[in-house]
């Protein structure tokens, strides 16, 4: 089915911030657009200082800067001056820990206040920020830990209970551990105690934009999670995209609900907004329709940024109950993290009187590459055009040269020229599948897409088999290490199989050691198993199946699984090992 382009909006309470994109893009320097960022004041660039201190220093200093809403009801806000000396303790900590200038400093935590307090300190104090999942298993949260050599975390006695204390004893680089709340376990601190001893004032030391500011962990399909590195020159990119891509201006109330232990609940939850000066909303409770309603309706949000995951569920519950909430505050609503359905583009027109704008970038790239815009119309499951200082293309060909592709509408790999402020510096210990990831002058996505006559992208699908479920990244061989851990299993081999809401859930092929028969008793205790290892990213079906394909290598073939799953043609098999 075709779907029309949704006109723009020729009226609005405030101007768009891109009006002309032809004009714009064509003259657009980072060099210029520089001058928007204010700097250290002794010289150089610090993330924590353009999203907090800058702003503390002048009229926004008492404006709200995080309202954060607790699950029983509770609502804690900071102004910009308040999160400035917050942030100030939380750096003066670090310090006293002996954690300085490139340390890792990671949060296992949910969206409470301390979070972002801990993001922004560990920024002003040249430490690295690292945020894992609150969902994951204990294996997970160790890989990361130790690839990360994590050396100070924030948690809950729970979660560290549950996620971290059996393996403290294998990550011998994690020195002190931080917990909210009382009766801190064996082996940690209290965070809010070492907070009470701690000054308010703080001098971010001279940083560089190119000294090492953020590590995210993204998934890979045949090998163990990959830390992205940023810089603190990623900032610029941040804080343009946010006015480009999601519209932002000043005196905005902004939620963005991505979980704050991926990429966009930091690059866009945390640091892009604050350095707009906006009022950021965190909302701690799990999704629910009514809920969800009631803190676009209760905040006056301005600008939604959101999931298609989250937004199919909330079409799923009918136009007619959004109509039951004041949501006239509303003006621009975003969605990435996995493709968005032109169908919930047309259903935000409907039940929200706006559409909701596509738009695409991963964890390296560190910011938003292409995106809808708000001046612009929007063309429903089109990822949009190239933000002004990005140079897109189609490219076909291999890791040994690549060549760009001329006609519109043809398939190819999603291709990047580099020099972005946001593009990731490395995979921290692995410079040979950062070099990898560059050829011929691109930085290759590893995402198939098409490009239309007009210059707007659109999204094919993976050029690998990284699972997208909700929103969140998951790497097959990952959870099929964790399953093969179980003494029943002797090999697994895990798709992503397409889901009407979540987009894609994860379901492993599973085959058996022998003595061992497949029963729906095993079966449940291999979901549950999953569950205790991988957390939110554990399998949700399990088949049995004891010959899976393998390529002549010894690879399972997890493409031909997906195929025969969906019923689809199984291509070719020329590397497929028979006899097996």
């Amino acid at each position: 089915m075709g779907w029309e382009p949704i006109r723009k909006r020729r009226t609005g309470p405030v101007e768009p911030n891109l009006v002309d994109y032809e004009r714009v893009y064509a003259g657009f320097s980072w060099d210029e657009a520089r001058s928007q960022l204010t700097g250290l004041p002794g010289g150089g660039l610090n993330i924590a200082y353009e999203a907090v201190d800058r702003h503390a220093a002048g009229a926004s200093r008492d404006r709200g800067a995080l309202r954060c809403r607790g699950r029983g009801g509770h609502t804690t806000e900071l102004t910009y001056d308040e999160l400035r000396r917050a942030t100030n303790r939380f750096a003066n900590v670090l310090r006293e820990l002996g954690a300085g200038k490139g340390d890792r400093v990671a949060t296992l935590l949910g969206r409470v206040p301390e979070l972002y307090v801990t993001a922004i300190g560990a920024l002003k104090n040249t430490s690295v920020y690292a945020p894992l999942f609150s969902a994951f298993g204990p294996e997970p949260v160790r890989e990361r830990l130790r690839l990360g050599d994590v050396r100070v975390l924030v948690t809950t006695p729970q979660l560290y209970r549950k996620r971290v204390a059996q393996l403290r004893d294998s990550l011998p680089a994690l020195e002190h551990v931080l917990v909210i709340g009382d009766d801190p376990p064996a082996g940690t601190r209290s965070f809010a105690e070492a907070m009470a001893r701690a000054g308010d004032e703080f001098t971010i030391p001279p940083t560089s934009p190119d000294d090492m500011a953020l590590l995210h962990f993204t998934s890979g399909t045949t090998g163990k999670p990959k830390g992205a590195v940023h810089v603190h020159g990623a900032v610029l990119a941040h804080h343009v995209t946010a006015a480009y891509a999601l519209d932002l201006h000043a005196g905005d109330v902004y939620w963005c609900t991505a979980d704050p232990g991926w990429v966009t609940g930091t690059s866009y939850g945390i640091i892009a907004p604050l350095t707009h000066g906006v009022t950021v909303i965190v909302d701690a409770s799990d999704f629910d329709s009514h809920g969800w309603y009631e803190v676009l309706q209760d905040e006056r949000v301005t600008v939604w940024y959101t999931a298609p995951t989250a937004l199919r569920m909330l079409m799923r519950s009918g136009a007619e109950l959004a109509k039951r909430y004041d949501l006239s505050a509303l003006r621009f609503v975003a969605s990435v993290g996995e493709p968005l359905n032109p169908e919930v583009v047309v259903w935000g027109q409907e039940a929200l009187g706006l559409p909701v704008h596509d738009n695409w970038w991963q964890t390296e790239t560190g910011a938003i590459m292409i995106s809808n815009y708000a001046a612009e119309d929007v063309r429903p499951g089109s990822m949009g055009r190239p933000i002004p200082g990005v140079e897109a293309g189609i490219v076909t060909g291999d890791g040994d040269g690549v060549t760009e592709v001329g006609d519109p509408e043809a398939v190819g790999e999603l291709a990047l020229r580099p020099g972005w402020p946001s593009m990731f510096r490395g995979y921290l210990h692995d410079d040979k599948r950062y070099a990898e990831s560059f050829v011929d002058g691109w930085y290759l996505t590893g995402d198939l897409a098409r490009r239309d006559p007009d210059g707007y992208y659109w999204f094919v699908g993976r050029a690998d088999d990284v699972i997208k479920s909700a929103g969140h990244l998951v790497g097959p061989f990952e959870v099929e290490s964790a399953l093969m851990e179980h003494p029943a299993v002797a090999e697994a081999g895990v798709i992503g199989k397409p889901d009407p809401v979540v987009g894609e859930v994860v379901k492993a092929f599973v085959t058996l050691r022998e003595g061992h028969d497949p029963t729906e008793e095993l079966r449940a205790e291999l979901v549950a198993f999953g569950r205790r290892r991988l957390g939110a990213v554990a399998p949700k079906e399990i088949a049995f199946d004891q010959h899976l394909p393998h390529t002549r290598s010894g690879k399972v073939m997890r493409r031909l699984l997906k195929s025969r799953e969906l019923g689809l043609p199984e291509g070719d098999t020329s590397t497929l090992e028979v006899g097996r």
